[in-house]
């Protein structure tokens, strides 16, 4: 009984990634649900409270997931400068694969305090990457940067939907730019995404 359940649950969450990607939040509903896994609306009920309960769930198996390639990716880099990219780069890359839509989908949801409380614990090691970074760079103040370099990110994430791979590159190379240089010109050369 507890590994059918196990494995309907799976279904659900599976369901829950392929509409999210297809469709958006809009997309994620319980009749959608039902349909896409073959249950009764009322059984989807018995494994989630809401909308946002489906999201949370999402997170609590694809966050981890999605946190340990964004780390390797800055562990392979041997700058602080590189590790911010690398941070800025596979988020983007990530927000755009459908299987992470989930994490990607948190700000535009209403979650409780405990949901969101249970996100920002999991989100804190990561973050703790992007402050050692900072700190290594001169920063003074490598928390509330963090927290501004979120902001561009997730702009740069809400950019990117639905742009073609040429322009997704174009808003990533311009997250960066604007991280690692400012408002400075960008040594490199590359402009802005428009």
């Amino acid at each position: 009984m507890v590994e059918h359940r196990q494995l309907q649950r799976a279904a659900l969450l599976d369901a829950a990634r392929s509409l999210l990607a297809e469709g958006g939040m809009e997309a994620l509903t319980f009749p959608a649900l039902a349909g896409r896994t073959g249950l009764a609306r009322s059984s989807v009920y018995e494994y989630f409270r809401s909308r946002a309960d489906v999201v949370e769930q999402l997170c609590e198996v694809d966050f981890p997931l999605w946190a340990a390639e964004i780390e390797a990716g800055m562990a392979a880099c041997d700058t602080a400068a590189s590790r911010l990219e690398a941070y800025i780069r596979g988020q983007l890359t990530l927000a755009g694969d459908p299987r992470h839509r989930a994490v990607a989908a948190i700000p535009a949801l209403e979650l409780d305090d405990a949901a969101r409380e249970r996100i920002r614990t999991a989100h804190a090691e990561l973050v703790g990457l992007v402050v050692s970074a900072l700190d290594e760079l001169g920063q003074q103040e490598p928390r509330l940067t963090a927290a501004l370099l979120q902001g561009v990110v997730e702009a740069a994430v809400r950019r990117s939907e639905g742009a073609p791979p040429h322009q997704r590159r174009r808003i990533a190379d311009a997250a960066v730019a604007l991280a690692l240089h400012g408002l400075a010109p960008d040594p490199q050369g590359s402009t802005p995404a428009g």
